[in-house]
């Protein structure tokens, strides 16, 4: 799956979640070079703690699946997991995360799980933007 196609798809997610009023997080769950699962973050809307977009995703993905064992999928996120969703996507054992924009307040191990960013500079801007937007009407 190209990635540039998986980044434009991320950000459409961010964004329909930020119109929604839901932290702009978007998330897509890839298996053998398919879309198995996308979405965005529901916490808000749902009342969830779990309504993160990566564990939506893992959800979604597993049911879709019929697993829970998600060795062979990769998980694309706009925003670095936080640690919760670090420890889901670890039992779900998938291997491989990329997201576009990093975190501050970090404190995984990531020494079993491949993760690296992703997104051109454009891209990453743009996602940042939002970020600062959504977090500039919350206050």
């Amino acid at each position: 799956m190209n990635e540039e196609v998986i980044i434009k798809k991320l950000i459409d997610l961010a964004t329909k979640a930020f119109k929604k009023g839901e932290i702009p997080v978007g998330a897509i769950l890839v298996c053998n070079q398919k879309i198995i699962a996308k979405t965005y973050n529901l916490k808000e809307r749902k009342n969830n703690i779990m309504g993160h977009a990566e564990i939506i995703a893992i959800k979604k993905g597993s049911k879709k699946l019929k697993r829970w064992n998600l060795s062979d999928c990769s998980l694309y996120v706009t925003l670095k997991p936080c640690n919760m969703c670090m420890e889901i996507i670890k039992q779900s054992r998938i291997q491989n995360v990329f997201y576009m924009v990093d975190r501050l307040d970090y404190k995984h191990d990531f020494s079993k799980t491949n993760i690296r960013q992703i997104g051109s500079e454009i891209n990453i801007k743009t996602y940042k933007q939002m970020l600062s937007n959504f977090f500039q009407i919350i206050r």
